[in-house]
């Protein structure tokens, strides 16, 4: 009997404005163009659903609209058993999944509120987990934090891609995001892409500790008038500095 493939789950992390989503997003369109014949997933698991937009998709339903839907039958007093309700939202997880040319999404939607139903949760999040085993390369695109990845999507990824600007602050954060990941998140490599930087010379001055930096890419004015405009990074020109630079970083890790 043949072995199964192992799905590669690219999870991207970073404080907010280094270009985590864009970075998402680029990641996406580079497997759609090198891997045609393979199933990929994209996952927005940041409650602001901007990978959706960089990526040209409507968000219709996200999963935590199915929760709440599911908590309210519940408050509503009906009689069905756990298992039904249950069976009802592995169902229902499908109506959030777009379909669109080249790859899936899917949007996990608002953080979960105090007093959550955490049953109901935890069996989202591996309803989450069985869907992913139906695609080749899931990306998800997450909070500035790795905390949230690990509780409301998935427990393990193959390849944490740590986003940074050439800030302090945005290599303090990555390297706080790996500490916990270290703790809380199984994955088989990490790596920095460092992002939107003013020029190549301040990579000397960053620090980030004994984490490879797979790419370095510069700021991008052209871009920046894209993320103003919500355009469809699949519109982005193949030269493009992120472009290039992201796909600098996959081949590091053997993806393309």
């Amino acid at each position: 009997m043949m072995e199964q493939k192992k799905t590669r789950i690219l999870a991207v992390a970073g404080k907010g404005g280094v270009g985590k989503t864009s970075i998402a997003a680029t990641i996406v369109r580079l497997l759609v163009e090198t891997h045609p014949d393979k199933r990929i997933l994209a996952i927005d698991a940041d409650p602001a659903v901007g990978l959706s937009t960089a990526l040209g998709i409507e968000v219709q339903t996200t999963v935590d609209d199915i929760r709440k839907a599911v908590v309210e039958t519940v408050e509503d007093g009906d009689t069905k058993s756990a298992m039904e309700l249950l069976g009802e939202a592995r169902y229902r997880i499908f109506d959030a999944l777009v379909e669109t040319d080249g790859f899936s999404f899917i949007a996990i939607g608002r953080p979960e509120s105090a007093g959550c139903y955490c049953k109901i949760n935890s069996y989202l999040k591996e309803v989450i987990s069985i869907l992913s085993e139906n695609f080749d390369y899931v990306v998800i695109d997450g909070e500035a934090g790795i905390e949230q990845i690990n509780r409301r999507v998935m427990e393990k990824v193959t390849d944490l891609l740590l986003i940074t600007d050439s800030s302090k602050k945005g290599t303090q954060v990555i390297a706080t995001i790996k500490k916990v990941a270290d703790e809380l998140v199984m994955y088989d490599q990490v790596g920095i892409i460092a992002n939107r930087l003013p020029s190549m010379e301040v990579t000397q001055y960053m620090d980030t500790g004994d984490i490879p930096v797979l790419a370095c890419i510069p700021s991008d004015a052209s871009l920046a008038e894209f993320d103003l405009k919500g355009e469809n990074v699949f519109y982005l020109p193949g030269d493009a500095a992120i472009v290039q630079g992201t796909k600098e970083a996959l081949k590091k890790i053997r993806v393309i």
